[in-house]
């Protein structure tokens, strides 16, 4: 299983703006992607979006990365202070998919 963490920097006041773009506009192009599993989404008070999405493979998370990622920072790109920082994963654990790495 791999993991892709995507932190967005979003102005002041859009954090429920966002939020609500993830849900209705992101989450379902992640499910249309291969290999997609699971995404978590966590904000601070610091104007700071956190999403963890799950994928089965690096390569399928590549790929989402290279054909669908740019039009999901289109759609988040009027909420955003700067461009979003990715860092990609390999999980080791995760009680809730009941994974665990060889």
């Amino acid at each position: 299983m791999f993991a892709r963490n995507v932190t967005l920097h979003v102005k002041p006041n859009q954090t429920k703006e966002i939020t609500s773009k993830i849900d209705k506009e992101i989450l379902p192009i992640l499910r249309k992607a291969d290999g997609f599993k699971d995404l978590i989404t966590m904000s601070r008070e610091n104007n700071e979006t956190v999403g963890i999405s799950l994928w089965n493979s690096k390569e399928q998370a590549d790929a989402y990365n290279k054909n669908s990622f740019p039009q999901v920072t289109k759609v988040l790109e009027p909420f955003l202070t700067g461009v979003p920082e990715v860092r990609t994963y390999e999980v080791s654990g995760s009680t809730s998919h009941k994974f665990v790495a060889v």
